[in-house]
């Protein structure tokens, strides 16, 4: 095992403490800025991994699409919903991007039967939830970026299992944050919810991309 590979390993690693210890510094009530660096420390080591992964355009691809999507965590707590947003709206044009130049060979009319319902469905619910319907203009355009990437997750050569459910898991994570502001207001358990399917679908989509890019790809 090479150095770039024992590092990729231990930021692993750490990705998984910094994210899952996460929840449990809640009930700390720590300073903000530590609780900032706290929540961003799990998708940036996954970006940290990926990066030392990275053999190719592709790898560094996933990397930056990673390093967005901590940014988007850190952006959200220090100067807001809209500007974390845009962070995370660009990382899912990257991941755009990168699905499309790998989509998966001898796609039938199924599969972009389910690419197009999960956009249309997604738009449609996020839209819907907002109480505050000045909201849903804004968050059913962040939808529409968000949806075509986990379709677009579908649609590619990657492990379904593992990148277009991961992919699918921050969706749904999402629209629970749009939920929070509507139908679910106050629940306890939306938080919860919104973080698990969150950093478990960016370690799905991270693992299953870099693995897939490790592997030679089929002729």
């Amino acid at each position: 095992m090479g150095w770039k590979d024992a590092a990729a390993r231990a930021a692993l690693i750490a990705a998984f403490v910094g994210g899952a210890s996460y929840m449990a510094a809640w009930p700390l009530h720590l300073d903000h800025p530590v609780m900032t660096a706290w929540k961003g420390s799990g998708v940036a080591l996954l970006a940290v991994y990926a990066a030392l992964r990275a053999r190719s355009l592709d790898g560094w691809l996933i990397a930056l699409v990673m390093a967005l999507g901590a940014a988007g965590d850190v952006l959200l707590e220090v100067i807001g919903l809209t500007r974390g947003a845009l962070a995370f709206l660009a990382g899912h044009l990257v991941a755009i991007g990168l699905y499309v130049k790998n989509r998966r060979p001898g796609l039938g009319p199924t599969d972009w039967l389910v690419a197009a319902a999960l956009v249309v469905a997604t738009v449609a619910t996020a839209w819907a939830l907002p109480a505050d319907r000045a909201m849903a203009p804004g968050i059913a355009l962040y939808a529409t970026g968000l949806s075509c990437m986990a379709a677009s997750a579908w649609l590619s050569r990657f492990p379904r299992g593992w990148v277009a459910l991961g992919a699918v898991m921050f969706l749904v994570s999402d629209l629970l944050i749009f939920a929070r502001s509507g139908p679910l207001a106050g629940q306890a358990w939306v938080g919860i919810g919104v973080w698990t399917l969150y950093f478990g679908g960016q370690a799905m989509i991270a693992l299953g991309v870099t693995r897939a890019l490790s592997e030679p790809r089929p002729a």
